[in-house]
């Protein structure tokens, strides 16, 4: 809508001055005495006025391109229906059609730890070779889908399938919001194909469960006892069985109350995998406290189904017919080439659209 003095201005998630008002308010708090004697507060105030300001350099940014295009309409409307500058409006048009979607999805990611990284975890199910064939394929097409947007991956832990593909990978993914849109693949992803490892070419179904926790900062409030840690180290390798060092710098943690295990092997010192794996069970940890407190609550809500085998978020047909279907959402494809290759933002958006119904609910607090 326009102003009196006919500038451009929006309410609702593009309210520019209202966000520039909350910048001013967190900054002047920041230049109070004493705010950075709380250190964690300090950082969390800071990383919100970054998030605002990046938040304002967008919708600034597009509300300029709105107001280049209200000059470009009466252009045309003053040329007497001119077919190339029609062609322009129509081309502007479309680009910032694209460019309200973007800015609406990234409306929903307000969720505590939606800026964080996120951890992100495939097991092969039942099945063998077929899974882990299917886990490998899955592990291919999240990285792919990074790549897409610019986050950068950091492969923790891979461990290779007896025949073919793998068991499992755990790897953490940082940039942009990475965790409130990673967390859209927590589920079971099954996959139905005929199996290029069967002699009859029959149709074989299989499952992996891909899991996402956000990684925590350093300072979060999780505190683990030493002697609740079992220390173990041995030889990392890599794809292929290539050893990436000739002395135990692999790390295995395992928290023995919950029984929770994490892997780091990615790097060549023992101590600094040892760091990154006790980073990721503080996460874990803090997940799984959060698991238990959303159990508490669903005897108020009512089942909402565990993630766990025939809980399947999404189906992927590659045989008789080639379909991916999202089974919370119902966005669907038949371009399963464009998916395996990491085109998924469509369902993700899609589950963020539809207002994250499991995971909202389950985000009530839980941070409380």
């Amino acid at each position: 809508m326009k102003s009196p003095r006919g500038q451009v201005t929006f309410g609702g998630i593009f309210d520019v001055e209202k966000k520039l008002t909350q910048i001013n308010d967190l900054e002047a708090r920041m230049s109070e005495p004493g705010f950075w004697d709380n250190q964690e507060t300090a950082r969390t105030i800071g990383a919100e006025v970054s998030c605002l300001k990046r938040v304002t350099g967008k919708l600034r940014d597009f509300q300029s391109q709105i107001e280049d295009l209200q000059v470009l309409v009466e252009l045309y409307e003053e040329s007497g229906d001119d077919p190339d500058t029609l062609a322009e409006v129509v081309e502007v048009t479309a680009h910032l059609a694209r460019e309200v979607d973007i800015l609406e999805i990234e409306s929903f990611l307000s969720g505590k730890f939606d800026r964080n990284p996120a951890l992100m975890s495939i097991h092969a199910g039942a099945g063998g070779t077929e899974s882990c064939d299917w886990a490998d394929m899955l592990f291919r097409q999240y990285k792919r889908w990074a790549e897409r947007n610019n986050f950068e991956v950091e492969v923790q832990d891979v461990q290779l399938g007896e025949e073919a593909g793998i068991s499992s990978a755990t790897f953490r993914i940082e940039g942009e919001n990475a965790y409130g849109y990673a967390k859209a693949e927590r589920g079971v992803h099954r996959l139905v194909r005929i199996s290029p490892f069967d002699s009859n070419k029959r149709r074989h179904t299989s499952f992996c469960s891909v899991d996402v926790i956000a990684e925590l900062e350093d300072n979060n409030d999780i505190e683990i006892d030493e002697k609740d840690i079992r220390t173990d180290t041995y030889r990392a390798s890599g794809k292929g069985g290539q050893h990436v060092n000739k002395t135990d710098s692999a790390v295995r943690l395992t928290h023995i109350p919950t029984n929770i295990v994490v892997t780091c092997q990615n790097e060549r010192s023992q101590l600094k995998n040892k760091n990154s794996a006790m980073k990721t069970l503080k996460s874990r940890l803090y997940e799984h406290e959060q698991d238990q407190k959303r159990a508490a609550m669903e005897k108020f809500y009512g089942a909402k189904g565990e993630i766990g085998w025939g809980n399947q978020i999404r189906s992927y047909v590659f045989q008789p017919y080639q379909m991916v279907k999202d089974l919370r959402t119902g966005v669907e494809t038949s371009n399963v080439e464009g998916v395996m290759d990491g085109e998924i933002d469509d369902f993700i958006h899609g589950w963020l659209r539809a207002g994250c119904p499991t995971q909202r609910n389950k985000d009530i607090q839980l941070d409380d």
